[in-house]
């Protein structure tokens, strides 16, 4: 059986978007408490009926977690233009190692926009 696992996760930080035009709100300083989603997917294991200890997730997220909750995200090296669409990628490329089956990273920057991603296409992997 083919399952998918997604685990949450929530911190706090600021940032500002320097790609915005002067003048836009999100070019000036601003936070968010941002949702982190750890989608993995695959088979569940006959003899234990799961895919994945939930806790093997978090012990993967956590460390990730604390280099950015209650910090200025420009700050953190490759976050210097902190989109959620960079704060995707930047999840993925510290978890694919450690998570087997990773699948999807959904960051939320509010309740009604995320950002949703799922690895490098081919030919993207290949420059």
């Amino acid at each position: 059986m083919r399952v998918t696992i997604e685990k949450d996760f929530r911190f706090e930080a600021a940032q500002q978007l320097p790609g915005f035009p002067e003048g836009h709100k999100c070019r000036q300083l601003h936070g968010h408490s941002f949702e982190v989603r750890v989608a993995v997917e695959g088979e569940v294991d006959p003899a234990t009926g799961i895919l994945y200890d939930h806790a093997r997730i978090s012990r993967a997220v956590e460390p990730l977690l604390a280099e950015l909750d209650h910090r200025f995200l420009n700050e953190i090296p490759g976050l210097e233009n902190p989109t959620i669409e960079s704060m995707a990628r930047w999840f993925w490329e510290r978890l694919v190692s450690l998570l087997p089956g990773l699948a999807q990273i959904t960051i939320c920057e509010t309740s009604r926009v995320r950002c949703l991603y799922r690895g490098p296409t081919p030919s993207s992997a290949r420059s």
